[in-house]
């Protein structure tokens, strides 16, 4: 039996909620945050619309960081807080969730600095129009392509899921916290390339225990936010991340994310020396930025964007040669001539590729162009210098998805 509202008319909650979601997708949003208003008891069959609009988005293919990352890009901080509670009465009724799942909800529910003001809680009217335009966004989400089993579904989630971060992987990220907090650039080189040392190393002893386990190991998927502004050298220096640690980047520039495909040590390593070189990537464009204000130099949108290019590219041929060096001194290790380990790594590129190729069946290599700031380009070019991190793919370019 419908519950009915307090009109007395009869008409159920759910019929209210689908008139008032009707009129907003016929842009009429006024008429259907009306509606609400008028009807208190109408509120959970709005609330259970917007938690199955967001179970929608996960068989879709989105994930928490990425719906969150649309919501924050198109509508306003109010519209993330609505999303962020929806997120979190749906995840919550999952028994198990996959490790990113879990990381990402962490960090959405992680309190924020505020004001120290009570914040307004708005009236009826607006806070139905502000569910209206989030359940409008979600409902026009597009199919992306998956990177994981959808929470909820019966599969089966890898021991490290349960488990928790290998005990190498918490070494290397408390190096990198070491080298974004230190005032001091031999420091921070030295810490970094440590990082990159030990997740070379780590990649490579990964590989061989799983083909000596005959583990019928995988390559997976992750996503990671590319956000503006300059997004396209963002894009560039993950790439260059991503091929260091043998895996592969593909940059969806419409809805700012790159998927990265890779062994699943190999990921984890990407997203945290992605991080961590994007921190001092941004710190350092700060400090030339002060540099050059200070010298009575004025630099603008063209010498902050030439600078993270410079950076990207230089980045990504120190890290390439990290990389051969390490799998070099591997090589040379294993089996006096590496016979084992040059066959394993090359079955897991073969791997990677084939499942990047499956996934997207169609990439265009997107150049970049306007980089203009001779003395931007100088200057990020030395900043990657001094943060001597190693990772891939000299070019200055991404591979985006053609759309």
């Amino acid at each position: 039996m419908g519950e009915t509202n307090d009109g007395g008319t009869g008409e159920t909650a759910a019929g209210t909620v689908e008139r008032a979601l009707r009129a907003a997708l016929s842009s009429d949003t006024d008429t259907g945050a009306s509606l609400l208003a008028a009807d208190p008891a109408a509120d959970a069959e709005l609330r259970r619309r917007g938690e199955g609009y967001v179970r929608l988005a996960w068989e879709r293919g989105w994930q928490p960081a990425d719906v969150v990352r649309m919501v924050r890009r198109d509508l306003e901080e109010t519209h993330v807080r609505l999303v962020a509670e929806l997120i979190g009465a749906e995840t919550g009724r999952y028994e198990r969730l996959p490790r990113r799942w879990s990381e990402q909800l962490a960090e959405l529910t992680a309190p924020a600095a505020g004001t120290g003001r009570p914040e307004r809680r708005p009236d009826r009217f607006s806070y139905a129009t502000s569910v209206l335009e989030l359940y409008l966004l979600l409902a026009r989400l597009p199919a992306i392509e998956p990177v994981g089993p959808v929470p909820g579904t019966p599969v089966h989630l890898p021991p490290a899921d349960a488990a928790g971060e290998p005990r190498m992987l918490t070494r290397i990220r408390a190096l990198l916290a070491k080298a974004e907090a230190t005032g001091y650039p031999q420091e921070a080189e030295a810490l970094t390339a440590k990082a990159q040392e030990l997740m070379a190393r780590h990649s490579i002893d990964e590989a061989l225990l799983a083909d000596r386990a005959h583990s019928g190991d995988v390559p997976g998927a992750c996503r990671i936010g590319v956000d503006a502004p300059y997004e396209t050298a963002k894009a560039i220096l993950l790439d260059a991340v991503a091929s260091a640690n043998r895996c592969r980047a593909v940059w969806n520039s419409a809805f700012g994310f790159s998927t990265v495909v890779g062994f699943e040590p190999d990921l984890a390593a990407v997203e945290l020396l992605h991080t961590s070189l994007l921190v001092q990537g941004t710190a350092a464009m700060t400090r030339a930025e002060a540099d050059q204000r200070a010298a009575g130099r004025r630099r603008t949108k063209t010498f902050r964007q030439s600078f993270l290019l410079a950076y990207a590219h230089r980045v990504g041929e120190r890290l390439a040669a990290a990389t051969e060096q390490a799998t070099g001194q591997a090589t040379a290790e294993a089996d006096g001539g590496g016979g084992a380990l040059l066959p394993v790594l090359a079955a897991r590129d073969v791997a990677v590729t084939d499942h990047v190729d499956r996934m997207f069946p169609e990439t265009v290599a997107t150049r970049v162009r306007g980089v203009t700031d001779a003395e931007g380009w100088t200057q990020g070019t030395s900043a990657a210098d001094r943060a001597q991190v190693p990772g891939a793919g000299g070019a200055v370019e991404a591979r985006s998805q053609r759309r």
